[in-house]
């Protein structure tokens, strides 16, 4: 999902929502002091926001799902998920289908067809899976009853009745995921705005059904991202020792070059240019763990979903996806 993961705290959905899912929530004081800041603001109209908070549902399931994120799950676990037989040939289908649009989009933006692929496939299965809440129903759950969030979703829901008021929807009718993120690639709000692109000139900005503007939006946020076309993503890696270390406390962002890897007891499995921005990663494997040196690149897809697990994912489906698309020309 195109949102910045964070560390979800649990908290019971009996304890965090407020009342019934059908209680008007315009007359709460919380969203009144919302609804005050939108007026001031944006330049919206009370009486139809008021009408507008009138008819959202609070949803218990959202709180239950965003409480228990995949990503909490060992990697031995999640991947599976994702990285299927089934899952990667629709992904050779879908690139297959669409391959004009993705070549477009890499001439355009550098990102090549694997990842954008992949992208899709872990997102929503290549649009078969969108999330069917109402995206304002979602994002006022979490933006009103969901404190560990509160701030970001309230942030998340002004971006969402912009977005809507400027490409001229009915906030009540889009749906996605019980986070607020939308369409095939499945971005929030404020990732729609900054990001989605009119890929075809057809005046509109569509992440639902326009397949031009699924692939090219999702190009154009791995190019504003900084992606590096042509550069690798991530090698597995040896460790010796226990320099190592110092590099995992870092984290996945990259914090020495590749060339020292070597004096902290790293050893890459495929050759990799020394001059390269490199950070070493752990992944759980059911037996002990996997070390990977992870680029540039990777932490680029982190952008999308700030999980090394969800990095991982998209990186491996797009070499299965690539690989099976070859086989197939």
């Amino acid at each position: 999902m195109n949102h910045r993961f964070v560390q979800l705290v649990f908290i019971p959905a009996s304890l965090l929502l407020s009342g019934p899912g059908h209680a008007d929530l315009a007359t709460r004081n919380d969203v009144q002091g919302f609804i005050s800041q939108m007026v001031s603001e944006y330049g919206f109209e009370d009486t139809q926001l008021k009408t507008l908070f009138g008819k959202v549902e609070l949803q218990e399931d959202i709180i239950s799902a965003i409480s228990r994120p995949a990503e909490s799950k060992p990697w031995h676990e999640y991947r599976p998920i994702f990285i299927t037989e089934s899952r990667i040939e629709q992904g050779a289908e879908f690139w297959r289908e669409h391959a004009e649009v993705l070549a477009e989009a890499e001439r355009r933006y550098g990102v090549p067809p694997s990842i954008l692929v992949a992208i899709l496939g872990v997102e929503t299965r290549y649009g078969r899976h969108r999330g069917d809440y109402r995206v304002m129903d979602s994002l006022s759950t979490l933006a009103f009853d969901y404190p560990p969030r509160a701030k970001f979703f309230r942030g998340e829901l002004k971006e969402f009745l912009v977005m809507a008021r400027e490409e001229a929807i009915d906030p009540l009718e889009l749906t996605g995921s019980y986070a607020g993120a939308m369409g095939q690639p499945q971005f929030i709000p404020s990732s729609f705005r900054a990001y989605a692109v009119d890929f075809d000139d057809d005046g509109r900005r569509d992440l639902w059904e326009n397949i031009g503007d699924v692939i090219g939006s999702v190009a154009n946020y791995f190019a504003e991202h900084r992606w590096q076309p042509g550069q690798p993503i991530a090698t597995r890696a040896k460790v010796n020792g226990t320099q190592h270390q110092s590099l995992l406390d870092k984290g996945y962002r990259p914090s020495t070059t590749a060339g020292e890897l070597g004096k902290l007891g790293v050893e890459p499995q495929t050759p990799i240019n020394p001059g390269l921005e490199a950070a070493l990663i752990a992944l759980e494997a059911e037996e002990g763990m996997e070390h990977w040196v992870a680029l540039h690149n990777f932490y680029v897809i982190t952008r999308y979903n700030h999980s090394p697990l969800y990095a991982m994912a998209v990186h491996q489906l797009a070499e299965g996806i690539r690989a099976a698309y070859a086989a197939a020309e």
